[in-house]
């Protein structure tokens, strides 16, 4: 096996890359095989990329090489190559400038570089001076350029200056702005700065189209059918094919011009960006490269690349990312050599400082800049690379959707191709014998496969998810990626986000509890009485937030907009010419409605300096540290107007702010306190207030680090927030529940707070038991450690070192006798999440069997999360309201957007109205498109077998069925039956049964394989009987057995039938089988529990009735130019009544067995086995229910069906954990991972006394 080199290591798109050269004889081989083979070798190389490299290409070193062959390293393993090309360039290095380029720029002749790669040509300018110019390797693989990197000896992609550079660097080396040669050099690498998504030409998709592996079988069967002068049925496929080509087109053409219009909405624009030491350039986005600085315009602007700030303030509104229309503040990045507020060496990342920097898409709202110093920001990457970028890409670049029901529909292909092969050789070796002309043998024998492997197939499997889709419009769901719909269907796990999922997106104030003398208050509903209006409670809630105004209206945060709006507070922000003109005065002041009496002074206000009180009563604030999810709190530095000392106020999660306060002011019921507001569910905020020492001035506020100002605080108190349940969340999870289908909270809120919501909503039942998970990584020599803990008995928080209570001694003894009836949840938060993940592989699964509570989860975590499940075999779905859950929704089975924002264009389904109750109508469609698919699929297999049979049949006698009677079962039968049997809506109810997720399962395949029987058995006893009539005898022009009068006989016996198309024996089997294909399609055009009833399918219905009796109609009143018509022959009546009753019996045994055998007695005994296979309890059987399980158990042995263990993981591991007597974990007790020398994924349970 050849070895390979790996690209983007350890990344999502990281692909194995094999270096090939062409080979002059190789391609002289291809040639002649292609002209040998009619150009069908073009084809499969065109399908196949690795063949075609290997098969025109030798190995070569990857320095070398003319032709990469990449290979994808996830379960898809999908094959790409690309072509290398040469870029001449001055240096290999974009940011290392070459000293060529220096010594021809200092002697003035700096000839012009080229644009871009794709600019250079040989007669370039740069060409021609003295230069010396290096070759620089590339290749461009799904819009990202990969440069050959000769100290690593592989290719790479081109970073920007997002990685590996310190903060210290990008303020010190990259903040002077580039000059023109050097832009000009660097543009050779990144090229221009554009997301470009082209839409292809008609032509280039209809190439692209027609050249699909089915489009070219169906062009073969039009040639061969053409060639025996099936003129008619040939034209009719030509016209189905045209229409559905046309159609797709249509729909493909439609999707790039919407992704192009919403891509392309300004995405160039004209900015201005600094060269070194000139004045401000105007050029056009695209010509930005990193490293470039551009000055960001006050009125504010689309950001056209990824930027750092490195001066002044932004409001940005970032829903495109984010899918959040809130206003976010973006602060400069920390110079770690003039401001403590970041460490020397830290490294630049745009995820961890994002407070920092500028995304593409976004929308800079307004600019804030102090002593006229213009707002700059850096560029550190651009195109494709920008966040905005690599969302695209993943539009534009998809993975495939991997199903079982799409597998097993090529393995069942390939099956028919089987049975066709064995009719070709049947119809070659039968046609020998017969001394059949060779040219008649070669186009029966290939028209047998023709008619084996069905060209209506694509349409017909297609026909039931374009229903559905339709059907979901109407609901308000929109779809982007029809194919999930059918996946929909088999969800059995749904995560939701909490806020503006599960519960109203804003939250409402409760109420506050404020704490003095190191004792809680009685908790008040009003935070804007007139006594409380110059305490430093209320200052805390009037300047500690992140809101701003935008065009007059108050902006931000729904949670700082809703604390603000409280205390009823007025909020005036300098303007630009005010902050210009005054160095750094404050930009934002806040003052309450109604100025409190000038002689009051609080109590809280004592340490107050001496001086007059100004006439209005008015705190600016003077520095904003932004709110941040790694520290869970933000701060603000804010002055009284008229006072000398500045005051620092603190707000975020309870118990960070606890931490950051002196101890003596926390109140000693703080852990208790707190605990009970989450537990029932509310949203508590904690305030700290701390009076700064005058010594602290103007400037130095602004470059002081936040651990200066957030330490030795006084505690104030705590804001209750309710976030109140949808209404309809407990009725939607109820009906999931009753669906045996998961449901799992994934959420960035607390803990305890997430519990609660989880037991309000249904989602956790009330005897029902939680264990938290908290793990704790390596730490001073100590191994990782997960401590379990009983939610409902969690001893108090000893943050302040409270003695704790210990756990109910009832919990302890009896919460593993109880796990048996009683089911368990595990909750964990995010950093116990990340710890489990790397140091307890081992107990992933298990974990996330009966995880069902995620607290403070990043987006990433939520994408894990979402893997490690589909990792066990669930069908995972995730809902969320856009906000963080794009990667979450991208990677499950069916993700729901909940907002109709441009970030939903990540989500396979976007539902209009933002109520979880799309989620059981969306598995209700899937459900119903599913089984339609499975109905179309196996009435189709039905088709092709019966209608190969009846040909086989006719060939054995050198007959065959007539053009316009293929016609008449191809457009009259066929199409009509399959566009109709899939209009059946969804059932009005969400069962605990689910559909089969694959072809390949007991119940379908014993249904198709009854009913083929059925059908070959009853063709063959109307193909024998009918031989054995008395009457019967060779059919010739002159046979008469109707006894019809001479004249007419006479008048046809001119007639010349060079196919041998009328004989008794072809009319038997059209009318035999033209029921057939009725019967199959009422058998298997099924109901409840998953579709309505076929009878309220009143299309379906009244086409089938009609069929029925227009061909009765044929059969038993024959009229001679019908008869003419489909080249039948007359039979006596006695024969058609012969034939009705064959298909009666026919009809009378495909119900039974289908309808009685199949779904009352095999799908309730074997099939439906696994069903419940999720349940995790045992159960013990009744003597009645061991005989049923014993029967099911015989008759599993009997349909070659049995098997011992589940198939999906997850159920094999709830059957295992059932009898692990250490499963779940006792209270009270720590799981440790093993020494690190060892495997990490092995761990050992410890318990603690």
């Amino acid at each position: 096996m050849e070895t390979a080199e790996k690209i983007n290591k350890g990344a999502e798109d990281e692909m194995e890359i094999y270096g090939y050269n062409l080979c002059r004889w190789k391609l002289a081989l291809v040639a002649v095989g292609v002209l040998c083979t009619g150009g069908f070798l073009l084809l499969l190389l065109y399908w196949m990329p690795k063949w075609r490299v290997k098969a025109t290409c030798t190995r070569a070193p990857l320095k070398d090489c003319d032709v990469v062959l990449l290979r994808t390293t996830d379960e898809f393993r999908q094959w790409f190559c690309a072509k290398v090309r040469v870029l001449l360039s001055p240096g290999t290095d974009p940011f290392q400038r070459p000293g060529s380029l220096t010594s021809k720029v200092t002697n003035g002749h700096a000839g012009h570089l080229p644009e871009s790669p794709s600019e250079h040509s040989e007669d370039h300018p740069m060409n021609n001076t003295t230069i010396p110019l290096q070759e620089v390797h590339y290749f461009v693989h799904h819009s990202v350029t990969y440069y050959w990197n000769d100290l690593q000896q592989t290719f790479s992609f081109l970073r920007g200056l997002d990685e590996g550079i310190p903060c210290s660097e990008i303020h010190n080396e990259h903040s002077k702005g580039l000059n023109k040669e050097v832009h000009d050099y660097r543009k050779l690498f990144y090229g221009i700065n554009d997301i470009t998504v082209k839409v292809p030409s008609v032509m280039k998709l209809l190439v692209k189209e027609v050249l699909n592996p089915f489009y070219i079988f169906q062009l073969f069967s039009v040639i061969l059918w053409s060639t025996d002068e099936y003129y008619y049925y040939a034209s009719a496929i030509v016209l189905m094919s045209v229409i559905s080509i046309i159609s797709s087109l249509y729909t493909i053409k439609k999707q790039y011009i919407m992704l192009h219009d919403m891509v392309a909405a300004h995405s160039i624009v004209r900015v201005s960006v600094c060269r070194g030491s000139e004045e401000p350039e105007e050029i056009l986005s695209t010509d930005l490269v990193p490293g470039d600085i551009m000055v960001i315009p006050p009125n504010g602007t689309i950001m056209p690349c990824d930027a750092v700030l490195i001066s002044g303030t932004c409001i940005v509104n970032e829903s495109m990312l984010t899918g959040e229309s809130v206003p976010v503040t973006k602060t400069n990045l920390p110079d770690p050599s003039t401001d403590s507020r970041g460490p020397d060496n830290e490294i630049y990342s745009t995820e961890t400082h994002k407070r920092h920097t500028l995304f593409c898409g976004t929308n800079v709202i307004q600019t804030r800049f102090y002593a006229g110093e213009p707002v700059k920001a850096i560029i550190v990457r651009t195109g494709f690379s920008t966040s905005k970028g690599q969302l695209i890409r993943s539009i534009l670049y998809p993975k495939p959707t991997d199903f079982k029901l799409y597998r097993d529909a090529y393995l069942f292909l390939l099956c028919l191709v089987a049975v066709a092969g064995i009719g070709f050789l049947y119809t070659v070796v039968n046609s020998i014998l017969n001394k059949v002309p060779a040219g008649i043998i070669v186009i029966e024998s290939l028209d047998i496969i023709t008619i084996t492997v069905p060209p209506a197939l694509p349409a017909a499997m297609t026909a039931g998810i374009v229903y559905a889709q339709r059907r979901l419009r109407k609901l308000g769901i929109f779809c982007i990626s029809p194919q999930r719909i059918n996946i929909c269907g088999q969800l059995n796990l749904i995560c939701f986000d909490k806020t503006g999922t599960l519960t109203e997106d804003g939250l409402d104030l409760w109420g506050i509890q404020r704490a003095e003398n190191s004792q809680f208050l009685l908790p008040e509903d009003k935070a804007c009485s007139e006594a409380l209006v110059k305490s430093q409670f209320v200052a805390c809630m009037a300047t500690c937030h992140s809101l701003t105004k935008i065009d007059g209206v108050l902006s931000g945060d729904p949670l700082d907009l809703k604390m603000f709006e409280a205390i009823g507070w007025i909020l005036d922000e300098a303007t630009e010419e005010e902050t210009a003109l005054h160095n750094r005065i404050m930009p934002t002041v806040v003052q309450p409605p109604k100025q409190p009496p000038t002689g009051h002074k609080p109590a809280d206000s004592q340490e107050m300096e001496l001086f007059e009180i100004p006439t209005t009563y008015e705190i600016g604030i003077v520095r904003q540290f932004p709110f941040s999810s790694a520290l869970q709190r933000m701060a603000v530095v804010a002055r009284v107007l008229g006072e000398k000392r500045m005051d620092a106020y603190v707000k975020g999660a309870p118990e960070v702010v606890a931490s950051l306060c002196k101890k003596d002011t926390v109140p000693s019921d703080f852990a208790s306190v707190l605990e009970e507001y989450t537990k029932q569910g509310y949203r508590v905020i904690a305030l700290a207030h701390r009076r700064l020492e005058s010594k602290i001035a103007w400037h130095k506020v602004q470059n002081i680090s936040r651990d200066a100002i957030e330490n030795n605080m006084t505690f104030l108190g705590l804001i209750i927030m309710q976030n109140k349940l949808k209404q309809e969340t407990p009725a939607v999870l109820e009906d999931l529940r009753k669906a045996n289908i998961r449901m799992v909270m994934v959420t960035g809120d607390n803990m305890l707070t997430a519990i609660s919501v989880a037991r309000d909503c249904g989602m956790i039942l009330p005897q029902d038991k939680v264990i938290v998970a908290e793990a704790l990584p390596p730490k001073d020599g100590q191994t990782a450690k997960i401590t379990w803990l009983y939610a409902d008995s969690m001893p108090r928080s000893n943050l302040n070192a409270i003695n704790s209570e210990g756990i109910p001694v009832k919990v302890v003894n009896d919460s593993l006798e109880d796990n048996q009836m009683i089911d368990y949840h595990f909750a964990m938060n995010g950093k116990s999440f990340a710890v489990i993940l790397e140091h307890f592989q081992d107990l992933v699964p298990k974990l996330v069997l009966h995880g069902t509570v995620f607290a403070r989860m990043a987006p990433d975590q939520k994408t894990q999360l979402v893997e490690e499940l589909q990792n066990v075999d669930y069908y995972v779905g995730m809902c969320g309201d856009g906000a963080n859950d794009c990667g979450a929704l991208k990677r499950a089975h069916g993700g729901i957007s909940l907002s109709e924002l441009e970030a939903s264009v990540a989500s396979p389904f976007t539902s209009r109205t933002p109520s979880i109750s799309c989620v059981p109508n969306l598995i209700r469609e899937g459900r119903a498109a599913l089984i339609t698919s499975f109905c179309v699929f196996k009435f189709m297999a039905l088709y092709s077998i019966i209608q190969y049979f009846t040909v086989t049949l006719l060939y054995s006698i050198l007959s065959n069925l007539g053009d316009f009677q293929f016609l008449f079962i191809d457009l009259a039968i066929i199409l009509i039956v399959v566009f109709t049997m899939s209009l059946n809506p969804a059932w009005k109810d969400l069962v605990a049964q689910r559909p089969p997720s694959g072809l390949i399962s007991g119940p379908l395949l014993f249904s198709v394989l009854s009913q083929i029987l059925i059908c070959v058995a009853f063709q063959t006893v109307a193909f024998m009987w009918v031989k054995v009539q008395p009457w019967y005898e060779v059919w010739t022009p002159s046979t008469n057995v109707c006894n019809i009068s001479s004249d007419i006989h006479i008048g046809n016996t001119t007639e010349h039938d060079e196919h041998n198309i009328k004989n008794f024996e072809n009319t038997t089997l059209f009318f035999v089988s033209s029921f057939q294909y009725l019967i199959v399609a009422v058998v298997f055009s099924k109901g409840k529990p998953f579709r309505q009833p076929s009878y309220k399918n009143y299309l379906f219905v009244t086409s089938v009735l009609a069929l029925y009796a227009l061909i009765l109609f044929f059969m038993l009143y024959p009229i001679d130019s019908i008869n003419d018509f489909f080249e039948l022959v007359c039979v006596p009546y006695q024969w058609r009544i012969s034939m009705l009753i064959v298909i009666a019996a026919n009809t009378l045994v495909s119900v039974l067995v289908e309808n009685f055998v199949l779904d009352m007695i095999l799908w309730k005994l074997v099939f439906n086995r696994d069903k419940q296979g999720e349940s995790q309890h045992m159960v013990t059987h009744t003597p009645q229910e061991a005989n049923d399980h014993f029967a099911s158990r015989f008759l599993s042995w009997l349909c070659f069906c049995k098997k011992k263990t589940p198939k999906a993981k997850y159920m094999h591991l709830a059957q295992e954990l059932l009898v692990d007597p250490d499963w779940p974990p006792k209270p009270r007790t720590t799981t440790e991972a093993k020494a690190p020398v060892q495997d990490n994924g092995s761990y050992q349970i410890i318990t603690i006394t």
